[in-house]
């Protein structure tokens, strides 16, 4: 949940270590490598060293995203700057892309040379050692994520693990080179600028993904709706929505159904406590919305518990979760108004003009032409049934 100051400055302070040690190793990495590649003359090696060079230059914008995201809200930006990691990522994401496609026009251009790739047994030895030293980061970096929650080093240390596979195609290059001729290099090159540009666009989706919004965590929404669920009088809970604005820093909407024969001072007095206590013990600036709802009134009761049938039905029929919120009758003399919510997950196949048609037409059947239904459709915003 939300970090206080101090939590997100020491959680900055662990991510700029992780990005110095990655920078450190892959800048070592990226100098042995060229003169390597330089000396044998050898495309893939070279294309290898540049893939090290692109990762430290990714651990710099990892150093630059933690210190700003660390940075306290201010009167430009009053939710933070704890985005700032994910525009990091979108731009090492572009970096990467961009240098495999010109690893690739490299590799193309170098299969027309006969020249052949000279390797040494120090080489063999040395890219190795090269491989040995990408594991042992892999391994810190997964560490410290799971250590901060970060989703950043989490796909620093799979860059890691894709780097040792390409490490290890070049030196399987370089044993087939004698037989295969001075083609295999090139062919072995173009290998790790696919991966490269693979890694780059993957990156580039996730890092997206991010920015325009993904769905919450399910366990932190399930821990909410128990919370939520544990205060006497809260009968029901919906139109639940998180806004995240970097890891670890939630705002939240909810609405929360209370009886609508009790005090509405008491109900407002529960809906403060809850509120205080999401931001003391989650670290969660929660708001909520306050629904009365009539209890204990057969005929409102009847339309409910058809109404509830008819939504299940259609849930059942089109294997899509629908949920039924707001509800409340307005009994008249010539006709009723039935009003109520409908929640529907976006993946629904049904369109919102399609739902309340079907839904309409069934009130009319069971409840009678006299009742004239206002419905409001709501989409899930956090894919979790509750």
């Amino acid at each position: 949940m939300n970090l206080t100051q101090s939590e997100n400055s020491a959680r900055a302070k662990t991510g700029r270590n992780a990005g110095i040690v990655g920078i450190a190793v892959n800048v070592v990495l990226f100098a042995v490598k060229l003169a390597i590649g330089i000396i044998a003359g050898s495309v893939s090696v070279i294309a290898d060293a540049m893939n090290n060079l692109t990762d430290a230059g990714s651990s710099i914008l990892v150093m630059v995203g933690y210190a700003v995201s660390a940075k306290p809200a201010d009167r430009e930006h009053p939710y933070g700057h704890a985005r700032m990691e994910y525009l990091c990522s979108l731009f090492i994401s572009i970096i990467v892309t961009v240098l495999g496609l010109e690893l690739l026009l490299t590799s193309v251009e170098s299969l027309s040379g006969d020249k052949s790739a000279e390797f040494t047994l120090v080489s063999v030895i040395i890219m190795l050692a090269a491989i040995a030293a990408k594991v042992g980061l892999a391994v810190y970096y997964l560490s410290t994520a799971k250590k901060i929650d970060s989703d950043t080093l989490r796909a620093s240390a799979m860059d890691s693990i894709g780097d040792v596979c390409a490490t290890a195609a070049v030196i399987v290059g370089m044993a087939l080179a004698p037989i295969t001729g001075p083609k295999i290099d090139g062919i072995f090159g173009i290998l790790i600028a696919v991966y490269i540009l693979i890694m780059g666009i993957k990156l580039i989706k996730e890092s997206c993904d991010t920015i325009l919004g993904t769905p919450p965590d399910v366990e932190i929404v399930k821990t909410i709706i128990a919370k939520m669920r544990g205060y006497n009088g809260v009968l029901g809970i919906h139109d639940l929505v998180l806004h995240s604005y970097g890891v670890d820093k939630l705002f939240a909407t909810a609405h929360v159904e209370v009886d609508a024969s009790k005090d509405v001072l008491e109900s407002h007095d529960m809906i403060d406590n809850m509120e205080a206590d999401f931001r003391r013990d989650l670290g969660i600036q929660m708001v909520i919305h306050l629904d009365p709802i009539t209890l204990n009134d057969p005929k409102t009761d009847e339309v409910h518990n058809k109404l509830r049938t008819i939504i299940e039905d259609i849930a059942a029929q089109y294997a899509c979760p629908i949920s039924m919120h707001d509800f409340r009758v307005v009994f008249g003399r010539s006709h009723t108004n039935v009003i109520f919510d409908i929640a529907v997950s976006n993946d629904a196949p049904l369109g919102n003009d399609e739902l309340v048609d079907m839904v309409r037409a069934a009130i009319f059947e069971k409840c009678g032409k006299n009742h004239n239904a206002v419905i409001t459709v709501d989409r899930d915003y956090t894919t979790t049934q509750y």
